[in-house]
């Protein structure tokens, strides 16, 4: 006897617990099917693989054999190579979604020494685009006011101290001061470049007679010797070697006018490098320029005429305007319009160095050092592997020219006459005159005679 067949009841699942069939997803032979995430499109006409799906990048999700059909589905196969993902969790069935942010490398924040110098981890693109935007890497010139600062105060002590010493801030007598400032003796004692106070100088002795700090008369009616009007506590019985004027020479100004003019220039194109180099690079290329300027001239402009100012220094900065414009000639703006503009300024830069007190030595050797200096430290974007070669082949080259240059006239300055090796070239700073004996000579003006010699 057979016992009737009774069907079992079917079991009911949630369709969450279904297995996964690759059948039910194959691609009939006229239908068209696209699914839910638009990852998958067919259409029948080519009767091939899915033209919506690209097997190269199989992370997207199905994976199709080279027949149409699917060979797998793949979730997590190349779930580590997303950046911030622990391998550990690679033989899961789910994977967190796919985060731009996060999968951005992480990169450290520059050092303060880094800001300083001007180096910042940007992209090449980056850097392009800030330039051409005009964005520089520091915000504030914070060494530009700190220097402009400690002008202003030694500005005003040489203008306290000719007021104590002639009654006046501005010196009338015993000549005009034409940049309305403290008298040569003033200029001389608070620290000016005079070689006669920092090496013997051929055709002035020891004893020679000065004007002293308070004379007013011309001639001078009340003398001191050289080591007086030097200052600085003299040359404690020794020759004389106030080497630091080199130095000091920097911060001083000639009067009211020199001191606007420098400052206009110094908060304005120097603040503006600063900003593009960083304050520690801006620094180096400040005080480097600033002082070969005053070496440059120590060697050829008279040297009994005192010398003062930043305008070696600030032409130091100009120059680095010119390394810049050349080396991104493509991100400026108007380029061949501001060559014009930038030739003009330097020409009137060349021009103001024939005032009295002002040295253009100091102008073309703190352009000349600005511009190896500035070659070395700014901060100049090369585009392609040519311009990067060109830029270091340079850089290296500008190096050991700048030591070279320091040493060499250092050295000529104290060992060899300072217009053997050119004597045509005191006349780059000097229109001659019968009160400078025609350029010739020291330049310093006897007591006795009231002449040059």
């Amino acid at each position: 006897m057979t016992t009737p067949h009774t069907p079992a009841t079917p079991q009911v699942h949630a369709p969450e617990d279904q297995p996964f069939d690759p059948e039910s997803i194959k691609p009939s032979g006229h239908a068209r099917s696209e699914s839910q995430t638009g990852l998958i499109h067919n259409d029948s006409s080519d009767g091939g693989m899915f033209p919506g799906y690209d097997p190269k990048y199989p992370d997207a999700g199905y994976n199709y054999n080279h027949y149409g059909g699917p060979s797998e589905y793949n979730l997590v196969e190349k779930q580590e190579s997303y950046p911030g993902t622990d391998p550990k969790y690679q033989d899961m069935d789910y994977s967190e979604p796919y985060d731009a942010a996060r999968a951005q490398p992480l990169t450290d924040k520059p050092s303060v020494l880094a800001k300083s110098l001007g180096f910042r981890p940007v992209s090449l693109a980056q850097r392009i685009d800030d330039k051409k935007r005009g964005i520089t890497r520091q915000r504030y010139p914070i060494v530009v006011w700190a220097l402009s600062i400690a002008m202003l105060g030694v500005f005003i002590y040489e203008l306290v101290l000719n007021a104590k010493s002639q009654g006046s801030p501005v010196s009338f007598k015993p000549v005009v001061n034409p940049m309305l400032g403290p008298s040569q003796s003033a200029l001389i004692f608070a620290g000016a470049r005079y070689p006669p106070c920092m090496k013997i100088v051929q055709g002035l002795s020891l004893d020679t007679q000065f004007g002293c700090l308070n004379n007013t008369a011309n001639p001078p009616d009340r003398l001191c010797s050289l080591e007086d009007v030097c200052g600085f506590g003299g040359f404690h019985d020794k020759d004389p070697n106030q080497w630091y004027r080199f130095i000091t020479a920097v911060f001083l100004h000639a009067g009211i006018i020199h001191f606007l003019l420098n400052m206009l220039a110094q908060l304005t194109v120097s603040a503006q490098v600063e900003r593009e180099m960083g304050s520690a690079g801006f620094l180096i290329l400040y005080l480097a320029a600033g002082i070969f300027g005053n070496v440059l001239g120590g060697n050829f402009t008279l040297v009994g005429v005192p010398s003062v100012g930043a305008s070696g220094a600030i032409f130091g900065t100009v120059a680095v305007a010119w390394v810049d414009l050349f080396a991104h000639w493509k991100y400026q703006y108007r380029p061949a319009r501001k060559l014009v503009f930038m030739i003009i300024e330097l020409l009137i830069g060349i021009a103001i160095g024939f005032i009295p007190y002002v040295d253009n030595f100091a102008h073309i050797g703190g352009f000349l050092m600005g511009l190896l200096v500035g070659m070395v430290l700014y901060p100049i974007i090369s585009a392609t592997k040519r311009h990067r070669i060109i830029v270091w082949v340079l850089r290296l080259a500008a190096i050991p020219l700048a030591v070279v240059l320091f040493v060499v006239l250092i050295r000529n300055f104290y060992t060899s006459d300072p217009y053997a090796a050119c004597s045509w070239c005191r006349y780059l700073s000097c229109i001659p005159t019968s009160s400078n004996n025609h350029c010739k000579g020291t330049g310093y003006t006897t007591v006795s005679s009231n002449t040059s010699i």
